[in-house]
């Protein structure tokens, strides 16, 4: 890593401002890929389910969106491998733990943490600089499933196939998913200033970029990145996120049809913008 590389990574909060239109955001296992909810019916996007869209798309090198980070970030394809990948060598990776070129080799160990531990090692990465949190959706959600078809039979003596109940989305919703940057993991990780740059690069290509058959319109509508005055923090993570969280207007307990049904902050209020160094928008620089 150079010099330039090791630039002071400040204290950071943000929040996604996720609008989900006919999609499953998140399916869950064990509700037979249901989108997510909570007994209110609000519902969920896990924090692994977004990260996996983000190392998606720089394990992705020939995709368009790391063919533009590397014109942008001037990155080494060396040291932007995804440890969490398919097919990956584990005696490899020990190897590489213990020779010392691990924390240099894989982006997302030194951005998100792992449990990849060294045996017998407790100089391992545990915890990482970026932590998201779980995303809920302001309102509750309504879902819809439906049978599909496939016109060529997969079962044996059938003529069309059939998935009942397999096609599930949630009609409408607006999620809200908070993330915070603590600089004191950093020593550990290996994580510098240009792996954050990365990150905000990635965020608003996360939905677009890794769009699905059940998932073709999920979109960032904010992606708030409010960085603190010192490493230490310098305002409540609280009150940032509470100042730029949208409220749905009219009955909170009912499903939401739109966009327009919420008052959306378009920036933090004088006072507290004042505490911090600055609130940017992510999405406004693409």
């Amino acid at each position: 890593m150079t010099k330039n590389e090791n630039e002071k990574i400040m204290r950071a909060t943000g929040l996604l401002v996720i609008e989900v239109r006919n999609s499953n955001p998140n399916g869950d296992p064990d509700k037979e890929s249901d989108p997510r909810h909570r007994p209110d019916e609000r519902g969920e996007i896990s924090p692994v389910s977004f990260k996996r869209k983000l190392r998606d798309l720089v394990e992705e090198k020939e995709g368009e969106v790391w063919k533009g980070e590397i014109n942008k970030l001037s990155l080494n394809n060396e040291n932007f491998h995804i440890l969490e990948s398919r097919g990956r060598d584990r005696k490899e990776i020990e190897k590489e733990l213990k020779n010392g070129t691990f924390k240099d080799k894989y982006w997302d160990a030194r951005i998100f943490g792992n449990t990849f531990l060294e045996e017998g090692s407790s100089t391992s990465i545990k915890t990482g600089v970026v932590q998201f949190g779980l995303g809920v959706s302001l309102a509750p959600i309504i879902i819809e499933r439906m049978t599909t078809t496939n016109k060529a039979g997969v079962q044996e003596g059938k003529d069309r196939g059939m998935a009942p109940l397999s096609y599930r989305v949630v009609q409408h919703g607006v999620y809200c998913m908070p993330f915070f940057v603590n600089p004191t993991a950093a020593g550990k990780t290996g994580c510098t200033k240009k792996d954050i740059d990365l990150l905000l690069y990635l965020i608003p290509y996360a939905y677009s970029h890794t769009a699905s058959y059940v998932r073709p319109f999920v979109g960032i509508r904010h992606a708030w990145y409010m960085e603190h005055k010192s490493p230490l923090g310098s305002c409540s993570d609280f009150a940032l996120i509470d100042a730029l969280t949208p409220k749905k207007k009219g009955d909170p307990e009912k499903a939401s049809t739109s966009w327009e049904e919420f008052d959306v902050p378009s920036g933090l209020p004088k006072d507290i913008q004042n505490k911090i160094n600055s609130c940017r928008d992510l999405m406004a620089e693409i």
